[in-house]
């Protein structure tokens, strides 16, 4: 193999990996079409606390309701499902 066979070789190599970085930044500005972005999410979890080494607490707010679901091996369960508006927040240390 010549020089220029290997010059031609690391050549291709440089610009594939370059063209995959480049589609690499498009996705990430420009993001993927069909996929909804932060903006268009419905669903996000507010807040999650571990209750044991194989239990965990979420609570969830999908649209303008709070859901509080407790996830484990054996499935999900929903605790409480509340509106938004009629949820009240106390201040730290003044739970009931």
């Amino acid at each position: 193999m010549e020089l220029i066979d290997v010059l031609r070789y690391f050549g291709a190599l440089a610009l594939v990996l370059a063209l995959v970085g480049a589609a690499g930044l498009a996705v990430r500005r420009f993001g993927v079409p069909g996929m909804a972005g932060a903006k268009g999410r419905r669903l996000s979890v507010v807040e999650s606390l571990m209750l044991g080494p194989r239990h965990r607490l979420f609570l969830v707010r999908c649209d303008s309701a709070e859901h509080l679901l407790v996830v484990g091996p054996q499935g999900a369960i929903a605790v409480e499902a509340a509106p938004l508006a009629t949820r009240q927040v106390l201040p730290p240390g003044q739970g009931a």
